[in-house]
């Protein structure tokens, strides 16, 4: 009777007896399950060790604590690069030695994985560390930018990118974190910092706003009340304003009648000033009174009803044309510009009504454009001038006391408040905005 085989997927009955232990069966794909084994338990961990510590600098940097980031990534790195490895070599060991006599060529190429595995886990942790010191950099947010500088490790260095490529996205990182700041244009100051007035170079408003301006039925009425009596309006103004009237209707009608009679009845004389002191009694008010005459008359009554801002065309026409008046041709320039602040042309008005005569010998032309280093000078906007000389006198030489620059800075000091310089300077210091500076022995700097 023939005999029969029944095959049962490895061994047969009747045939020959199932394989031993000893004896192997597919040797090849053993082994390279081997190696992808180890190479995969590798990369798994060092993988694990760096999320773990990009999610512990994370909590650690939003608190506030903990150690650097260097620190930190180099040591977890290198313990989770090293636990790896060990869990690696005791899960292999046995199929390692019982592979090893039979195909010791085939297990290179899982040592090169491995070697390949552990170079990519300590390789980002340095690159990451250099980024984060390169970040933490003066002017930089350190702990802003050390959390977000940690995160891409693990790709950088599994992806196994070129170094040109990895210094490309850092220089794109600091150019986005740390942008560059322009700074603030420095103030205007001239002269000492201890007397220092600042300036923001910008345009400055009307300095006769509409709470300083005269109603224009108090004009009429003060105008009317003058000529009856046969005074000045501007020197009945002025001692209504020395006496501390303010507003718009400083004085009602009966008053100003009044006033204009008690000056009246003084008698013709030789100055305002005689005038007034004859009416009050006191030089020291005859002063500021006379001086603040002066000031009303310079700008004119509309001006003091409409602003002087709105007059600015008519002072500057007057200034222009003013033989009396000197002012070199690239100051004329300015002023016919319109670049001249109105508060600069009421004062060398004011100035001209003042002593007879006025020398102008820098507005914004021709000053140099700074006042120190670093800091524009309060010429350039228009907002400063410099006097050289006064009723046919020069500044330079005549700084003495009780001479022509003392008498100057006086009567600035005498200009109602809306029209008071920030600085007044010369070789003398007088109290208030003036105070003296070596370089201005040749003229005085009048700055708003």
């Amino acid at each position: 009777m023939p005999r029969r085989f029944f095959r049962n997927d490895s061994w047969e009955f009747g045939g020959a007896g199932a394989p031993s232990e000893e004896q192997p069966t597919e040797p090849k794909p053993r082994k390279r399950r081997l190696a992808t084994t180890l190479a995969f338990t590798t990369l798994f961990f060092g993988g694990a060790s760096l999320a773990a510590v990009a999610g512990d600098q994370l909590s650690r940097y939003e608190a506030g604590d903990g150690p650097s980031a260097e620190a930190t990534e180099s040591t977890t790195t290198t313990e989770g690069t090293a636990a790896a490895s060990a869990f690696a070599e005791e899960t292999a060991a046995p199929e390692a030695e019982a592979t090893a006599t039979e195909a010791p060529a085939e297990a290179a190429p899982a040592e090169e994985a491995a070697s390949e595995a552990d170079a990519a886990a300590t390789e980002s942790p340095i690159d990451d560390a250099t980024e984060a010191q390169a970040l933490a950099a003066p002017g930089s947010a350190a702990d802003d930018t050390a959390p977000d500088a940690g995160r891409p490790a693990a790709s950088k260095g599994s992806s196994g990118k070129s170094g040109k490529n990895a210094r490309a996205r850092k220089a794109a990182l600091r150019t986005v974190l740390l942008p560059k700041i322009t700074p603030a244009p420095a103030p205007e100051i001239e002269g000492p910092a201890d007397a220092a007035t600042i300036w923001l170079n910008s345009q400055l408003p009307d300095p006769t706003p509409a709470a300083l301006r005269l109603s224009p039925k108090f004009a009429a009425n003060l105008k009317a009340a003058a000529r009856g009596a046969g005074v000045d309006w501007a020197v009945m103004l002025g001692v209504l304003r020395a006496r501390g009237a303010t507003g718009h209707i400083p004085a009602d009608r009966g008053t100003l009648r009044q006033l204009a009679s008690r000056l009246a009845s003084h008698g013709p004389t030789r100055s305002q000033w005689a005038t007034i002191v004859a009416y009050s009694g006191d030089s020291r008010f005859a002063d500021r009174a006379t001086a603040l005459a002066r000031y009303d008359r310079a700008v004119g009554l509309n001006a003091l009803i409409k602003g002087l801002q709105s007059e600015k065309k008519s002072i500057a026409t007057r200034l222009l044309s003013d033989p009396m008046i000197s002012i070199y041709g690239g100051g004329r320039n300015d002023i016919i510009q319109n670049k001249v602040d109105v508060r600069v042309l009421a004062l060398i008005s004011y100035l001209r009504e003042s002593f007879g005569q006025v020398t102008v010998s820098s507005l914004i032309s021709g000053h140099g454009l700074y006042a120190r280093p670093g800091v524009i000078s309060a010429h350039i906007p228009g907002h400063a001038v410099d006097i050289a000389g006064l009723g046919g006198t020069p500044i330079q030489g005549h700084q003495e006391p009780g001479g022509i620059t003392e008498r100057a800075v006086r009567e600035i000091l005498f200009l109602p408040a809306e029209l008071m310089p920030r600085q007044v300077i010369s070789l003398l210091g007088m109290g208030g905005p003036s105070f003296p500076m070596g370089n201005h022995y040749n003229h005085i700097h009048i700055g708003y």
